[in-house]
């Protein structure tokens, strides 16, 4: 256990990838996990029933963060389940990518809505919540570092922006010992991103090891940052990424 058991944590985007590696480290560690999905309920059944079949409590909710209504609703329903949150890790996103030129008002409004507003509108109204021992981590980006190639603006933007709003939440709520950080991923074998896809040969000789990371490696530096071993921890990015922006 990493000092989670008892603690109850919600996960977003939990069905797949990066946030069900997150969803399932969490419990393993002795938290109680709800996890959100935003179409595909069955994949985050499928995680839920893993982590109930390891002897861990799992919630499963339908929140669509394009809408901002939705995280929102998420954390208040965890808190009506287990009558507390003490944990929540942002990590539902979309990525776009492409020609700067073909870059529309729409989808630049769609990655800001997901990839910011939500995560933001989830913070808010987790932190009415949380006691002292709060943690609020947040799934970022190395793009923040280093974009390597043309046609990923939108997404650095979106990602870049986390990085002043976990500032400014350390800030607002370090006086309630409540933590915010950030876990900044580079090459990640993920549905989106897998390491067998057309130019991850390119992609992964940028990094330092010469690999790509996996979701579980990302899990695990959440964990720390969830634990008490971080409690000293806020306002800062855990970089996880194999030497991407090195």
């Amino acid at each position: 256990m990493n000092g989670l058991a008892g603690r109850v944590a919600l996960v977003t985007g939990g069905s797949r990838g990066i946030g069900a590696a997150v969803a399932r480290r969490l419990a393993r560690d002795g938290a109680a996990v709800a996890l959100t999905y935003a179409t595909n309920a069955a994949k985050a059944e499928e995680v839920a029933g893993k982590i109930r079949a390891d002897g861990g409590h799992a919630l499963v909710l339908q929140a669509d963060n394009a809408d901002p209504a939705a995280p929102v609703a998420a954390v208040e329903s965890v808190v009506e389940a287990y009558g507390r949150i003490d944990i929540l890790v942002n990590n539902a996103g979309v990525y776009h990518g492409g020609p700067l030129d073909a870059v529309t008002l729409a989808d630049v409004e769609r990655i800001l809505a997901v990839d910011v507003r939500a995560v933001f509108l989830a913070a808010q109204a987790a932190a009415r919540h949380m006691g002292a021992g709060g943690r609020i981590v947040t799934i970022g980006s190395a793009l923040t570092e280093r974009v390597p190639a043309e046609g990923m603006t939108v997404y650095a933007m979106a990602k870049s922006a986390l990085v002043g709003l976990t500032r400014g939440l350390a800030r607002d709520l370090g006086p309630r010992g409540i933590t915010a950080t950030l876990v900044h991923g580079g090459l990640i074998d993920t549905d989106m991103n897998p390491a067998d896809g057309p130019a991850a040969a390119t992609f992964s000789a940028v990094t330092a090891l010469g690999r790509y990371g996996t979701p579980d490696e990302i899990a695990a530096a959440v964990s720390y940052l969830a634990g008490d071993d971080a409690r000293y921890v806020t306002g800062t990015a855990l970089t996880v990424d194999g030497g991407f922006a090195a």
